[in-house]
């Protein structure tokens, strides 16, 4: 926005521009006095300072509004190149517009510097918010997994006389920590990438029925009591796509509806290639994101009001930020099947269809 605003400009260079847009502004008026009267080169010359004050800083734009006096004093007002004025009728309109242009001009930058200090300071709050946030994620997040760990290997490193049962399981508690303060991490990392802007897609071919069963494994084993259901026609083709933050999208809405869900719930994931568009869907069974806004639901940090799971909100976030950096949507409605339904469609390139290119 401030290059947009030329703020960037010195202040050598504001005053020049200034010169130069007053001075071709009157140059046309002038050429068109006979046809436009001086007063109406007057309103010209009034709403080009006004547009200067929009984007130059305030000492320019004074200039350039008392230069616009001078010069449609000199120019204008009869008689024409004096700068004596006959008539106290145009003494009175030389002094308002000199006036009204200088109030216009400081007016016009003083609401530009409370526009400017409310977007800074909005910027501020929500970096406070943000760091609130991910310290909130930190010490909950992060501890569950940390205590199990420890308490974990404490038990392992202080019992010597533990049977081989409670030694393997000891060691799943331990991995399964690991694994869960590897997810946070990893989701903390994703949003830092998200909200810096640097991240960009790496597309390559892709087995998108292969990559599906990959990820709902790799849920099923870290969600033990969750089976997912896979319906996928057969004949999908190979896409290209970045593999790996298709990846992270699965396997994050699949992750969420698996802890957000009842045991008995249902989770089902399908996919789809319509010439150019894959679309993959996954939809549950539970009483999941009914009452909530679905944009709400997709932004950083927002949670559903009556899950009472913990989490810090960053899955579904990275979702859709993920979602678009691939040029796709995400979009989230009451399933069929009686609780939420994500369809995430994103447009590809199919080894199906540039063979029928070929």
């Amino acid at each position: 926005m401030n290059k947009l605003l030329f703020n960037n400009l010195t202040k050598s260079k504001q005053y020049l521009l200034s010169i130069a847009v007053i001075v071709v502004v009157a140059a046309f008026c002038f050429l068109f006095s006979d046809f436009m009267g001086y007063r109406v080169a007057a309103l010209v010359l009034l709403v080009t300072v006004s547009l200067l004050a929009m984007i130059f800083d305030v000492f320019p734009v004074l200039f350039s509004a008392a230069l616009s006096a001078l010069i449609w004093d000199f120019f204008f007002i009869p008689p024409r190149f004096t700068i004596h004025i006959d008539t106290t009728e145009d003494s009175i309109l030389l002094a308002m517009y000199f006036v009204i242009a200088l109030i216009n001009a400081v007016l016009t930058y003083k609401i530009r510097q409370i526009e400017k200090d409310a977007r800074l300071k909005e910027e501020k709050a929500n970096s406070v918010k943000l760091y609130n946030t991910i310290l909130n994620s930190l010490s909950h997040e992060l501890r569950t997994p940390i205590a199990a760990i420890i308490g974990a290997t404490d038990n392992l490193q202080t019992n010597p006389h533990l049977t081989k049962e409670n030694h393997e399981q000891l060691i799943a508690e331990i991995a399964k920590g690991a694994f869960r303060l590897n997810q946070q991490v990893e989701n903390l990392l994703n949003i830092s990438r998200l909200e810096s802007g640097h991240i960009q897609p790496k597309y390559d071919w892709c087995d998108v029925e292969e990559l599906i069963y990959q990820v709902v494994h790799s849920v099923e084993e870290n969600h033990k009591n969750r089976k997912i259901n896979i319906s996928i026609k057969p004949g999908l083709p190979f896409c290209s796509i970045d593999k790996g933050m298709l990846e992270q999208v699965l396997y994050n809405l699949l992750s969420n509806a698996a802890i957000h869900t009842p045991d008995t719930c249902s989770i089902t994931i399908s996919a789809v290639c319509h010439a150019d568009i894959l679309q993959i869907i996954i939809e549950d069974s539970g009483n999941t994101f009914i009452d909530t806004e679905a944009n709400d639901i997709l932004n950083k940090f927002s949670r559903d009001s009556k899950s009472k799971t913990a989490g810090s909100g960053l899955g579904l976030s990275i979702v859709k930020g993920f979602t678009e950096a691939l040029a796709g949507n995400v979009e989230l409605e009451k399933s069929s099947l009686g609780g939420a339904k994500f369809t995430i469609s994103f447009p590809v390139r199919s080894n199906r269809f540039e063979t029928i290119k070929a």
